[in-house]
């Protein structure tokens, strides 16, 4: 796809300076760019690149000067990263979408599946499903009985969505993602023999959720696992039964939530940090990477460490952690 300078400028709404019929066909690095790319500033440190990028067009925060002329024509936004990832956006959207129904696919007769739809070869769509309109089921991907996929979802290929799920508008499950997978339940009996505890509830994720590639969501034993409105979920990621992820919450790879915990809106989650069972985890926390959770934290607070504690007595105690052996 082909844009212009105005059209870019249109689309950020943005100020342009310089030649608005300029064109434009794919976005790069500023060091990479061509004179057929759009560009874009943000970090300072890549501040040199501006002088010798053969962009045509480079996007920049409205405060950007300089000393000395540059070949680029120029765009000035609120956040020059912010455009750069609408641009992605723009981009992105003009790649081949594909609709309909791959022949190879398994469709139930009972499900119900709506315009704009397409599914995949050797993907399997099991009975009393509904996909509302432009869901995209990928390639080898199981969809189980009684789910439901709201409008504009992506599924990609390996996904399994199980029995009884509701997935919501404008998500995207990447590829190998588990979501209903059954709960790590069990009881141990008078002799310490663990008894299966049957998972009858299942997952609720709501709109503009995304799931990274290997994510695992388990079912709930009673009611429902549910991942709150814009949570994104990393790669490697474990949502164990019942748990609560409010939203716009965000966790980093491989890390863990155990059973029945509740996350509050607006978190954090580092890579690698742990959250044990029945905690209540308050709204606006932070969770430094590789810390390991086991008492409840309050509202707007910052942890790290294992086990976790404010994060500003950790680096405190910290000097004399390191010190010990002295």
């Amino acid at each position: 796809m082909i844009y212009s300078a105005l059209k870019l400028a249109e689309y950020l709404d943005g100020n342009l300076e310089g030649d608005p019929n300029i064109q434009v066909t794919n976005i790069a690095k500023i060091q990479e760019a061509n004179n057929d790319s759009v560009t874009f500033l943000s970090n300072k440190k890549y501040t040199q690149y501006v002088y010798s990028t053969k962009a045509s067009i480079l996007v920049v925060d409205s405060d950007f000067c300089t000393d000395n002329d540059i070949n680029p024509v120029i765009i000035r936004v609120e956040n020059a990263y912010i455009g750069f990832v609408k641009m992605l956006h723009l981009f992105n959207k003009t790649k081949e979408i594909q609709t309909g129904i791959c022949e190879l696919s398994n469709i139930s007769e009972t499900s119900n599946i709506s315009k704009g739809v397409y599914v995949g070869s050797f993907s399997t769509i099991s009975a009393n499903t509904t996909l509302h309109e432009n869901v995209k089921i990928h390639e080898n991907v199981f969809i189980g009985e009684n789910v439901t996929i709201g409008n504009n979802t992506v599924i990609f290929s390996g996904v399994k969505i199980l029995n009884d799920c509701v997935i919501g508008n404008n998500c995207i499950i990447n590829s190998n993602s588990i979501i209903g997978s059954d709960g790590f339940g069990f009881a141990p009996d008078k002799t310490g023999t663990y008894i299966k505890i049957p998972q009858i509830g299942n997952v609720i994720i709501k709109d503009n959720v995304s799931v990274g590639a290997l994510t695992t969501i388990d079912r709930a034993t009673l009611g429902s696992t549910i991942i709150h409105e814009g949570v994104k979920l990393d790669n490697q990621v474990q949502i164990a039964h019942n748990v609560i992820v409010g939203r716009n919450t965000v966790i980093a790879a491989q890390s863990g939530i155990a059973g029945s915990s509740t996350i509050g809106k607006n978190c954090q989650l580092g890579g690698q940090s742990g959250v044990s069972g029945h905690l209540n985890i308050g709204d606006n926390v932070k969770i430094m990477g590789k810390s390991a959770v086991t008492n409840n934290i309050k509202s707007n607070t910052t942890v790290k460490g294992s086990p976790a504690f404010n994060s500003t007595d950790f680096n405190r105690s910290y000097v004399h952690f390191k010190n010990l052996n002295k």
